[in-house]
């Protein structure tokens, strides 16, 4: 995945809907018929071909538990279980969508792997889910954003269906047709003061800032000052290249666990990265 990182193609400023269709939705007052609800998103279904690019932007397997955020009709649910037999939980405002997704998910023989509940997106419990899917408005997303990051694990997967998250860069983005999908990976909390020995009883120490999965920061080798060359961050790996003036790069490859950074490969690092208090 750090390597992904260095190799991305794609075009980070390119946020543009270049489907003219979706310009033409009214997003204002947006009701159901049955109902004097007032729906944050209004009920549009993704077609098959963006259902199977979105479950493959995300790379659902059987052991993933996928929550679809305003999931409609179920359709991705459905298609994530009955092509990837993946475990799925549906949430959406709306009570006669629920109604259709249960019916559809009884109709193909899915219903013991997929559970839909009527629900606020921004309330219900989300901790479980290690992809989401999302076809929301860009709004709708940004106001969603801090829960996806303070409540999901490092390393779930975010997919959205055309709209972006603001200033958080997607980890990835491709085109379907003239749609835009984006897919983020839930980064871990790396921001601060740490410090770790190697097996050669050197002493680094880093602080790092971090805004989403980008991360700078400052570097020491045995209290002396070094060069942070690189920083990349993926889910919970980390990985820092350090330099100083006299010695080559050194690379450490990390994951954050238990609020610790551990050795993610290789033996030079002896310890684990431990929070410091900033000197």
């Amino acid at each position: 995945m750090i390597d992904e990182l260095r190799d991305l193609g794609y075009e980070l400023n390119d946020y543009s809907l270049s489907d003219s269709d979706f310009r033409d939705l009214d997003f204002d007052g947006y009701s159901t018929e049955d109902s004097g609800m007032i729906l944050d998103v209004p009920y549009v279904p993704s077609d098959e071909k963006i259902v199977h690019s979105l479950l493959d932007l995300a790379e659902v397997t059987n052991e993933d538990t996928l929550y679809d955020l305003g999931c409609g009709d179920g359709r991705i649910l459905v298609a994530a279980a009955l092509e990837r037999n993946a475990h799925g939980v549906g949430i959406d405002i709306d009570p006669m969508r629920i109604n259709e997704a249960i019916e559809y998910a009884g109709h193909t023989g899915v219903e013991h792997l997929v559970h839909f509940a009527e629900a606020d997106l921004m309330e219900v419990d989300i901790s479980a889910a290690t992809v989401v899917t999302l076809y929301l408005l860009d709004i709708v997303n940004i106001k969603l954003r801090p829960r996806l990051l303070d409540e999901l694990q490092p390393g779930t997967r975010v997919v959205s269906h055309a709209f972006n998250m603001g200033d958080w860069k997607p980890d990835q983005q491709q085109r379907c047709g003239s749609i835009n999908l984006y897919k983020w990976i839930i980064p871990a909390k790396v921001a601060g003061n740490w410090e770790w020995q190697t097996s050669k009883g050197e002493t680094y120490r880093v602080e790092l800032k971090q805004k989403y999965q980008e991360v700078t920061g400052k570097a020491w080798l045995n209290g002396e000052v070094a060069q942070l060359k690189s920083a990349l961050l993926s889910g919970d790996l980390l990985e820092l290249i350090v330099q100083t003036e006299s010695a080559r790069p050194v690379s450490f490859l990390m994951r954050c666990e238990l609020k610790q950074l551990v050795a993610a490969e290789g033996n030079l690092q002896a310890t684990p990265a431990l929070k410091v208090p900033k000197r």
